[in-house]
C-alpha cells in the first residue's frame, strides 16, 4: 500500500480535532481514545472538553471520587469506561509522578488500557512507531490488501503483521500514518456508504478493483438499544448521575416498568462498580 498519497490526503483533510493539536497534552489524547471507543467524534467533544477543563491532569481526576466521573461521563454509553479512566488516572500519580508514562509496556500496564489504546497513545501522543489497529484501519487493510468489504470479527495475528509491515521506518512519519490510515477509514472508506471516487488510493484498492464483492460471511447484526438491559441501566444510572445525592429506591423503580429486568439491570450496575448500594436502603454512584 502505498504511503504518500494517503500521508498528502491526511495533511489536506484531516478534521481538526482538539486533541490532534501541537499542545495536545498525552493525559488529552488518552482520555480523547477511551472515549472515542464505539462513540462518535461528535458525541465525544463536548464530554472530552469539559473533562479537560475540569480535570487537566491526571492528578485532578484521582482526587476526585470514581463516582464524580461516572457522572461527568454523562450518556456517552457504556459507562464502565469512566472508571477505567478514573483508575488509570490514579495509577499514572501513584505510580507514574502523575505523567502518562510514553513507555509501550508501561501504557500497556495501566488500568483499563488495552493493546489498541497502549499502541495510540504512544503514536500519537510520543510520536513512536506502533501498528494502530482500530475498527476503520482494520476495514481499509481488508479491502485495500485482502479484497474483502470487511474485516474479520475479531482482529488476527495475520492483520497485526500486516499493518506492522506497513508502517514507514521514520518513527514520527510511522505516527501520522497510523492516524492517516484511520482517518481515511472515518471519513472516505466508511462501513455503509465507501466514498470510492474520493480515495487516494482507488487504484491500489484490491475490493474495488474487483468489482467492490459483497461481504459473505456471518450475518453482521446491528446492536440494539431499545427495550435492553443496557437502556434500561442507561436510565437508572441517569437518575444518579442527576441527583444531588443518594435516591431512594421508588425513585429509580418508576424509569422502567419490568421490574425483573429493572432488578436484574441495576444488580449489574451494583456488580460494576457503577452504582453503590448504601446500609439505609438508598442508592448512589461510587464514592
Amino acid at each position: 500500500m502505498p504511503t504518500r498519497p494517503i500521508l498528502d490526503w491526511y495533511a489536506e483533510h484531516q478534521r481538526d480535532l482538539p486533541w490532534r493539536t501541537p499542545d495536545a497534552t498525552p493525559w488529552s489524547i488518552l482520555v480523547s481514545e477511551i472515549m472515542l471507543q464505539q462513540t462518535p467524534v461528535v458525541r465525544v467533544l463536548p464530554v472530552w472538553e469539559e473533562w479537560m477543563r475540569r480535570w487537566p491532569a491526571p492528578e485532578a481526576l484521582a482526587k476526585e471520587p470514581s463516582g464524580e466521573a461516572v457522572r461527568a461521563w454523562g450518556r456517552l454509553g457504556y459507562p464502565r469506561r469512566a472508571l477505567r479512566l478514573h483508575a488509570c488516572a490514579t495509577a499514572i500519580v501513584a505510580e507514574h509522578g502523575g505523567e502518562v508514562p510514553d513507555d509501550h509496556a508501561e501504557l500497556l500496564a495501566l488500568p483499563g488500557i488495552g493493546a489498541y489504546t497502549a499502541a495510540a497513545v504512544a503514536s500519537f501522543a510520543f510520536r513512536q512507531r506502533h501498528a494502530v489497529l482500530d475498527t476503520n484501519v482494520r476495514r481499509v487493510l481488508a479491502r485495500m490488501r485482502s479484497g474483502e468489504e470487511y474485516p474479520p470479527k475479531a482482529q488476527t495475528v495475520a492483520e497485526l503483521r500486516l499493518a506492522e509491515s506497513l508502517l514507514p521506518d521514520d518513527a514520527p512519519t510511522a505516527a501520522t500514518w497510523a492516524v492517516a490510515v484511520m482517518e481515511l477509514g472515518a471519513l472516505i472508506c466508511t462501513a455503509r456508504a465507501p466514498r470510492c471516487a474520493d480515495c487516494p488510493v482507488i487504484s491500489q484498492c484490491r475490493w474495488y478493483l474487483d468489482g467492490k464483492p459483497a461481504y459473505d460471511g456471518p450475518a453482521r447484526k446491528g446492536q440494539s438499544y431499545a427495550g435492553t438491559d443496557r437502556q434500561c441501566r442507561g436510565r437508572l444510572l441517569a437518575v444518579l448521575r442527576d441527583a444531588p445525592g443518594p435516591v431512594e429506591k421508588p425513585v429509580l423503580d418508576v424509569v422502567w416498568a419490568d421490574s425483573v429486568q429493572r432488578e436484574r439491570a441495576l444488580d449489574t450496575l451494583i456488580a460494576d462498580g457503577l452504582v453503590d448500594p448504601l446500609d439505609d436502603g438508598r442508592y448512589a454512584l461510587p464514592r
